[in-house]
């Protein structure tokens, strides 16, 4: 499942990410039609993939990636299929901890601020 569309930018810190598939009546993460705005926590997990995928070393082993830890969950609408244009999906490369990192994420609509958080990826050898 791919619910990003394009990255818009990176660093080695920070990763912007576009999507409009909140529109998509077959977006796996609807329930009933709805796409809740805690869905949203995936469209940012996509994001720091994808960063960790993109800062890594070109010889280095790819690794698992788990969503272990959220903190700081706040969201400021309740769904997102009805955002009538694309999402900015953010994360910020906090720090380094014991086999992972952690990230601070945010989703916007233009520049209004949807979902906010931190989370922890775990990453394993694969």
């Amino acid at each position: 499942m791919c619910l990003l569309d394009s990255v818009h930018s990176w660093d080695e810190r920070v990763i912007s990410c576009r999507a409009v598939s909140h529109h998509f009546p077959n977006n796996p993460l609807r329930n009933r039609g709805v796409l809740p705005i805690h869905a949203g926590i995936e469209y940012a997990a996509q994001a720091m993939v994808v960063h960790g995928s993109l800062c890594k070393a070109e010889e280095d082993k790819p690794k698992i990636a788990y969503l272990a830890v959220l903190t700081g969950v706040e969201w400021y609408c309740s769904r997102l299929d009805d955002i009538p244009e694309a999402l900015t999906v953010i994360a910020e490369r906090q720090e380094a901890v014991a086999n992972g990192f952690g990230y601070r994420f945010s989703l916007y609509h233009k520049r209004k601020l949807l979902l906010e958080g931190r989370a922890v990826v775990a990453l394993q050898d694969s």
